[in-house]
């Protein structure tokens, strides 16, 4: 008996958390390799950026507003400058590397996979905004402008407790989180291009997208040196800069631009067989190490220095911006988190896969609530040095996150112990 075309449609959703394709369990497997030791980097850069600032204050801050650059292309930053927007262009350009391969062949390719990760984020993101505006419309100094600082999930650092963490757990419940992060980073991305904007230039806007297609169509070039590839990028990001719109999204739009299949990649290079693997997971693999090991823990040396001292720490509880920060990570992201994908399980014919709960879930949306660097590059934004908020922002980011990484990892922790007997007891008997 023949199926009809209704039959044979896929369904919007129909498995939670369900497998993994093969372009995302490459990806999958790429970042858990890496980003461990990037995390354990990350951190280790806060921690000695809360040294240095507390134990030798001057020092830190000679450093950190040192001007070097040239002036003329109004490139004359500072080495926190420099950090915030140079150094952090890398991490958002495998950021785009990630997002391109995840559009192209991973759980962002087919709207029935990528349908629950996306709500989740989306709920991920409002629930931390509303918590937010909820305390600093109703306190006196409060301030709405940091709604967004909230919203983030550090991929690095998320990913990082869930390697740590989640023996046992199902292989498509670190697939979620690692979609709902990079969605998560989408949004942020989105975010900063668009809230964050105050005045634009459009003529040096029109210069950074024309090089960004400039780029595109060398990328494609079988003989096209690398070292000219990195001018053009370095030419894009200034260009960026000079315009207004945060010059870290010209490294998301430069990783976008690269072929993210091998597909892609063969017809791009005019290959006569498909490569082992696309321009996009090469690259990857180049530029993480720099990413991970060299541009997230200088920006984070330079982004956490804020001063430990009880008097800071009573003036940053008494701040509705880091009242709204810290309730936005530790309870909305994770009521965003659970309650969207709740949604989308009661108002489909969603269903979870086996083995998958909604303690996982709730592991998966504490974990979430680690905010870290994009949380400090939109409250940098939101507020920059000087504000009275600034270092309350940045107080409530580092505890939230702590506190987020430690409740998320007991729980996982805790949801992999339950669950081994049970697979053990399934292999002997299997």
């Amino acid at each position: 008996m023949s199926e009809g075309p209704d039959s044979r449609r896929r369904p919007l959703v129909s498995v939670l958390f369900g497998g993994l394709t093969p372009g995302s369990e490459r990806n999958l497997a790429d970042t858990l390799r890496s980003e461990r030791v990037g995390g354990a980097l990350l951190l280790l850069g806060a921690v000695v950026a809360l040294v240095w600032a507390n134990a030798w204050p001057d020092a830190y801050h000679a450093v950190a507003d040192t001007t070097f650059g040239p002036a003329a292309l109004h490139l004359d930053l500072t080495v926190a400058q420099w950090a915030t927007d140079g150094l952090l262009a890398v991490f958002f350009f495998v950021v785009g590397l990630e997002l391109g391969r995840e559009l192209t062949v991973g759980e962002l390719r087919h709207p029935g996979t990528a349908a629950v990760p996306i709500v989740a984020a989306i709920g991920g993101m409002l629930a931390p905004a509303a918590l937010y505006l909820a305390v600093n419309l109703t306190s006196d100094g409060g301030a709405t402008r940091g709604w967004a600082v909230p919203t983030a999930t550090d991929i690095a650092f998320a990913v990082s407790v869930f390697a740590i963490v989640g023996r046992g757990l199902p292989a498509a419940l670190r697939a979620f989180l690692l979609t709902l992060a990079v969605v998560d980073d989408l949004l942020a991305i989105i975010i900063i291009g668009v809230v964050y904007t105050e005045e634009v230039d459009l003529l040096p806007l029109g210069l950074a997208v024309g090089t960004v297609a400039l780029f595109a169509l060398l990328v494609r070039r079988t003989r096209v040196n690398g070292w000219l590839l990195v001018p053009l990028g370095v030419v894009a990001w200034a260009a960026l800069h000079a315009s207004g719109v945060h010059a870290t999204l010209a490294g998301v739009a430069l990783g976008l631009v690269v072929p993210a299949s091998a597909e892609a990649t063969r017809r791009a290079r005019r290959l006569d067989a498909l490569p082992e693997q696309s321009l996009a997971e090469h690259w990857e693999h180049v530029w993480r190490p720099w990413s991970a090991g060299v541009a997230v823990p200088v920006f984070a040396v330079f982004a956490a220095g804020v001063t430990l001292s009880s008097g800071a720490l009573r003036d940053a509880l008494a701040d509705p911006v880091a009242q709204g920060v810290a309730l936005g990570l530790v309870l909305g992201k994770p009521l965003g988190i659970v309650g969207a994908t709740w949604l989308v399980a009661r108002f489909t014919r969603a269903r979870m896969a086996p083995g998958v709960t909604w303690g996982d879930v709730l592991g998966v949306g504490l974990v979430g609530g680690i905010g870290f660097t994009v949380s400090l590059l939109v409250a940098e934004l939101a507020f920059g040095p000087g504000s009275p908020h600034d270092e309350h922002a940045i107080l409530a980011i580092l505890v939230a996150s702590l506190v987020a990484a430690l409740a998320g990892g007991a729980v996982l922790a805790a949801r992999g112990r339950a669950r081994r007997p049970v697979d053990t007891a399934a292999d002997i008997t299997g």
